[in-house]
């Protein structure tokens, strides 16, 4: 198997035995990307001679000091601050900017050995969209998602094993779904967000991109995400409880949705699993509105400094949150901060009597342009309640691309979560219609 292939468990133990250095993995993806970057389109910034300078004093760390993600290829979204290269938010304003500061999850990744590719695409500040140049790997007609969106195409496309992404509305699991891949959001603010671009501090949520449920337990492990209680390492799907859940925006699933968790839940009972397809209270139908709110209420502080120095170069949408364009008052932004957080424990405690629940990742597969990355009315809920999310892939629409189904768990159960997740994702990768 060509070095580009490999996962980065599976590159760790090439690694360790002495069959792969890491300049010789380095030089593997780059030339990958140099192959499909121009059909791609998914590195802002990446320049090859710094990664093989990277490479080689990795290589020259002894056996003994190496640390848990060492040489592990690592893309990062454009909204997070890296010393050694540009970051610019997809904004004029910030064109060229180097901060010459890492964010808080590059130092960690830094410290655990990790080898920093380059910086990728994402919509203005993650935070509209519009889509940027980047084009779904399995079919450049569509939209990869976002706004992740050169994160999740990346890994998709095996130019890296791993991609950081961020969510504030479905930037991570929606782009997860359209490409085909693991993505995790973790438990709100379980990952520190220090360094990068703020949308909402109520939101914004830093995830994942992997191949494999396995990679995302190695980055569990190095951003010390812990459970309180112990993890049963021999979870199985048969006999669990597992939830089936449509919600309140299920009259917009499309059929490749439709089929997908018709699928998961008939894969899940064909494994012994109980399955029970349940209803949240109808005090939830209130979410996606108060999402909405909190949205456009967090983005007024957030965009107000942009908008003085240089409105001009701020897309419409963004200046609207600043000049309050759809007139939220106060006491209604009051009611939506306070709506959710009451419904947090009401969430944990209904999500607590099962494995997991088996919920939608998308209104269906990626649609056809570049010019709206999508929506993200299936996972808007999960990130006002601050749950863990996993997208599982193993599904396909009408036009044969990627359709992913999420499962979630109760806040700060992501161990458990990650848990299930592997054991599902074997079942729906090995036995569902999408063959990556």
């Amino acid at each position: 198997m060509e070095p580009y292939k490999l996962t980065a468990a599976q590159v760790l133990v090439a690694f360790r035995d002495g069959s792969l250095t890491v300049e010789e993995y380095a030089r593997s993806l780059l030339s990958r990307i140099e192959e499909r970057d121009a059909d791609v389109k998914a590195w802002v910034h990446l320049d090859p001679e710094h990664v093989i300078r990277q490479a080689k004093q990795l290589d020259s760390v002894p056996p003994g000091e190496r640390g848990p993600l060492h040489g592990v290829a690592i893309a990062v979204k454009d909204i997070m601050y890296t010393k050694d290269m540009p970051t610019q938010h997809n904004s004029p304003i910030y064109e060229g900017d180097e901060p010459k500061v890492d964010a808080a999850s590059v130092i960690t990744l830094r410290h655990a050995g990790a080898l920093i590719l380059g910086k990728t695409t994402t919509t203005e500040f993650a935070s509209t969209t519009a889509g940027p140049k980047t084009r779904n790997p399995h079919d450049q007609t569509r939209t990869p998602g976002g706004s992740s969106s050169g994160s999740a195409a990346v890994v998709a496309d095996f130019q890296a094993p791993i991609g950081l992404g961020t969510q504030t509305g479905g930037s991570t699991i929606r782009p997860g779904s359209y490409n085909g891949v693991y993505a995790f959001k973790p438990t709100w603010n379980a990952i520190s967000r220090e360094g990068l671009k703020i949308y909402s501090l109520i939101l914004d949520t830093i995830g994942f991109f992997a191949r494999s449920v396995e990679d995302l337990q190695l980055l569990a492990d190095v951003f010390a995400l812990e459970d309180d209680v112990p993890l049963n390492d021999d979870f199985s799907v048969k006999g669990s409880k597992f939830a089936v859940l449509k919600t309140v925006v299920w009259p917009h699933a499309g059929p490749g949705t439709v089929a997908a968790l018709e699928a998961g839940a008939k894969l899940l009972r064909d494994h012994g699993a109980e399955v029970e397809e349940v209803q949240l209270p109808p005090e939830f139908d209130n979410i996606p509105e108060w999402h909405r709110i909190v949205l456009h209420s967090d983005g007024r502080p957030t965009f107000l400094p942009e908008y003085r120095i240089a409105k001009d170069k701020l897309s419409t949408f963004l200046a609207d949150h600043v000049e309050n364009g759809c007139k939220i008052s106060r006491a209604a932004q009051l009611e939506a901060f306070d709506g959710i957080a009451a419904l947090r424990p009401k969430i944990d405690e209904i999500a607590s009597r099962y494995a997991a629940i088996l919920t939608p990742s998308v209104v269906d597969e990626a649609p056809l342009g570049i010019e709206s990355t999508g929506s993200p009315a299936f996972n808007s809920m999960w990130t006002a309640l601050h749950t863990p999310v996993v997208n599982l892939p193993g599904f396909k629409g009408e036009n044969g691309m990627p359709v992913g189904l999420s499962l979630v768990a109760p806040r700060y159960h992501d161990r458990h979560l990650l848990d299930v997740s592997k054991a599902v994702g074997n079942i729906f990768e090995a036995e569902g219609s999408w063959k990556r």
